[in-house]
């Protein structure tokens, strides 16, 4: 008797996202999948027993690479120092920046419920701005800011250099002096 093959879930992953990429958000299923990795869709189903859990895994593999890359070696780094951090890992990711247009297609594009991994994502990130400081109001804009120009470019009216362009344009906007308070 010989060893049970094993499936890869990350090799299916990588497929999924591809698929993503290169054939739209509807081209996606189960036995797309199973096709482009040849193997069986009781394959895919073991690893994923739905379309629904394979999409809550694209979108948990993306925002666990992005959250590594924005991690911190300080335990509690600036409302600014985050946003550069999150302005760095942005520019860094290439190809994962691809990995989560598909994700956020992918999840948009189906039942509500499938949104609830991205939206504590997002609260749990906006929840660390101290919205009482200057620095904090700041920082929560310039977040703002990077998610609209990551929605413009995953809706592709931004090319490569539109993109950095738009990166350091919000980077500035943590460099400008602060607003004397109205009194």
């Amino acid at each position: 008797m010989g060893k049970k093959a094993t499936i890869d879930r990350e090799k299916l992953l990588d497929l999924a996202e591809r698929i993503v990429r290169e054939k739209g958000t509807k081209a996606l299923t189960i036995d797309a999948l199973a096709k482009a990795a040849s193997i069986s869709k009781g394959g895919v189903q073991y690893n994923f027993p739905s379309k629904d859990a394979l999409i809550r895994a694209l979108v948990m593999r993306w925002t666990s690479r992005f959250d590594a890359m924005i991690g911190s070696d300080d335990a509690a780094p600036s409302a600014t120092g985050m946003i550069r951090r999150y302005l760095d890992a942005m520019r860094a990711s290439g190809e994962d920046i691809d990995a989560k247009i598909a994700g956020v297609m992918i999840t948009l594009s189906l039942e509500p419920e499938n949104l609830i991994e991205t939206r504590e994502w997002y609260r749990e990130f906006l929840n660390g701005f101290d919205l009482g400081s200057a620095e904090g109001r700041r920082a929560r804009l310039a977040f703002l800011a990077i998610e609209g120009a990551f929605q413009m470019r995953a809706l592709g009216l931004s090319e490569h250099g539109d993109w950095e362009s738009m990166l350091h344009d919000i980077e500035t906007l943590l460099d400008l002096p602060q607003a004397a308070p109205e009194g």
